[in-house]
């Protein structure tokens, strides 16, 4: 069945997304209510589990969030990304024994240098001061994206010492390991435990492999294992999700250019396992077309969480809102070009929510049930059925 009637419905509900929330934003009495809550067509309230394709070796599970450890402390599969949890945090000195290349890079991006210069930064302390803030070291908003904290396990904070309800927490770096994949007490030993004392990652099992990434991942792990859950962890922080921070603090309402492999494939890259930590290998064409589609999947999730908190019209709902949009209509382009039921599915979800004002519940279920999507979608997709989008992924030389 021809895909072009429904695109011209979803078309017109993004127009008509933007258009509500720019004109419930001028009304101060009198708002209609909000409709009831949409169904989305044929999407359940929580996807099965997922396994790896067949002979795949770059995708692994699914929703696992039953079997997670504890729900606000790490972040089930098809649920939003969330900030490292400092009394699960280790630090990346715990990771530089096997990736040494990968710290290597790390310490040479802004990611890492965020921890000695972001606060210093005078526009930095132009927010900090219209907030009310010491200092946005200091401040839980801006740490959970721009520092990586962790709770002092002698009672005696060290560093840039921060209480959060009552606990000594301080930031020990900037934006660091844990910070994209997730705090790692949990899942760490599960991670390198390759099946027996003398099994190494070269010599472990294909079914143990694939059970040591599922555990590390039910555990807590974003592992780049499912190219979505990398995606994620990007996405929450160049969306800014924060009304206040954006309207009064005078932060940008994110990264606005952000694409997924651009932004990842350039100066932050740290692809050394498959060499066995020999080279930072660039990614294959098959792997990078996923990239590029779960870049836009997971920017329409975070857009969709990030209106979800729009409550007047400003500067942050009408950007959030417009680049929701946007991301939306990025997807349906890709709708027309490749064949996939999942992003089907994520349009259909899409037309039946609005972007408007006050909206939370709506726009959060839809975005959680686009999270899970978003994973199976990196788990089922055969990145050489994306062949067709090759002509819009950002060459080599415009990487960051």
């Amino acid at each position: 069945m021809s895909r072009f009637p429904l695109l011209s419905v979803i078309t017109g509900l993004i127009l008509a997304m933007v258009a509500s929330l720019l004109w419930y934003g001028t009304q101060s009495t009198g708002r209609p209510a909000d409709p009831p809550p949409q169904r989305f067509d044929g999407v359940p309230a929580a996807e099965p589990s997922l396994v790896s394709r067949p002979g795949s070796d770059d995708a692994v599970i699914g929703n696992t969030a039953s079997t997670a450890p504890a729900a606000d402390t790490v972040s089930p599969v098809g649920r939003a990304a969330v900030p490292v949890d400092p009394h699960l945090t280790l630090g990346a000195e715990t990771c530089v024994k096997c990736h040494a290349g990968e710290v290597r890079v790390w310490q040479t991006t802004p990611h890492y240098q965020t921890f000695e210069e972001m606060h210093r930064r005078p526009e930095a302390k132009k927010i900090a001061a219209n907030l009310g803030l010491r200092s946005i070291k200091h401040d839980g908003r801006c740490v959970q994206c721009h520092y990586t904290t962790q709770a002092s396990e002698t009672g005696q904070s060290g560093g840039s010492g921060i209480g959060f309800g009552g606990d000594n927490v301080h930031a020990i770096a900037g934006v660091s390991c844990e910070s994209c994949h997730g705090s790692a007490r949990h899942w760490l030993d599960v991670h390198h435990d390759y099946g027996g004392e003398f099994v190494t990652r070269e010599t472990e099992s294909t079914e143990h492999r694939r059970l040591r990434l599922t555990k590390s991942i039910q555990l807590g792990m974003r592992n780049p294992v499912n190219v979505y859950l990398v995606a994620q962890s990007c996405l929450r922080c160049h969306t800014t999700a924060d009304e206040e921070l954006v309207n009064v603090g005078g932060h940008t309402a994110g990264s606005l250019d952000f694409e997924f492999v651009s932004w990842s494939q350039g100066s932050i890259r740290h692809n050394f396992v498959r060499s066995g930590g020999q080279q930072n290998e660039v990614s294959s064409m098959p792997r990078l077309r996923l990239m590029f589609v779960a870049g836009m999947i997971a920017e329409l999730e975070a857009g969709l969480r990030a209106t979800a908190v729009a409550t007047e019209k400003a500067t942050y709902g009408v950007t959030v809102a417009q680049r929701t949009a946007r991301a939306a209509k990025r997807l349906q382009s890709v709708s027309q070009k490749v064949d996939s039921p999942v992003i089907d599915k994520i349009l259909r979800i899409v037309s039946g929510v609005q972007l408007k004002l006050n909206n939370r519940d709506s726009l959060i279920e839809a975005a959680d049930r686009i999270a899970s999507l978003g994973v199976r979608f990196a788990v089922e997709t055969d990145g050489n059925s994306l062949a067709p989008l090759d002509a819009y992924i950002p060459p080599s030389d415009r990487w960051k």
